[in-house]
């Protein structure tokens, strides 16, 4: 996939997301996606990591054929950009928030979101630095958890400002 790529530099990792100790230069996101090397989704923070503490968390380093592989040997498929705002909105049709108007109604948070200066200061006002339990918030209108915040999602296509009409 990476044709002219030293071979020294085709080690399995991912990038970790770190947040910065100095001031941003610039919008180059290497200053706060660090490829490390180890990093996979059994070890989110590299070699020395496991989510053996987080096991009711969602995944995180996983590539679109992972996924797509994953949805084919469970015979689904994954959602379109549509389906999956469908969902995620869970019937609420105009609302700026899939749980409503406010951010964060009655102070309490409704998903894991960042709170602060990002990339450099997170203030965990939801209690999380990274990634939170599957269910710590509530379920939308459709009976489904954490469709906002925490991580995010693969879906077959891409955003887009008008959707092709469904096959009827």
């Amino acid at each position: 996939d990476y044709p002219g790529a030293p071979p020294a530099n085709l080690r399995a990792g991912s990038l970790v997301f770190t947040p910065p100790n100095r001031p941003l230069q610039g919008r180059d996101i290497s200053q706060w996606w660090v490829f490390t090397l180890g990093a996979n989704w059994r070890h989110p923070l590299g070699r020395k990591s496991s989510i053996g503490a987080i096991l009711d968390h969602p995944v995180v380093h996983v590539a679109y054929s992972d996924a797509k592989a994953y949805t084919e040997w469970a015979g689904k498929d994954l959602p379109t950009e549509a389906e999956w705002e469908l969902a995620a909105r869970g019937g609420l049709e105009q609302a700026e928030f899939a749980w409503g108007e406010e951010l964060v109604p009655v102070g309490k948070h409704m998903a894991n979101t960042w709170q602060g200066s990002f990339p450099i200061e997170n203030m965990m006002e939801d209690g999380y630095e990274r990634t939170s339990p599957v269910k710590s918030y509530p379920p939308n209108g459709y009976g489904l958890y954490d469709m906002i915040g925490n991580v995010w999602e693969w879906t077959s296509d891409y955003w887009s400002v008008r959707h092709a009409e469904p096959a009827a």
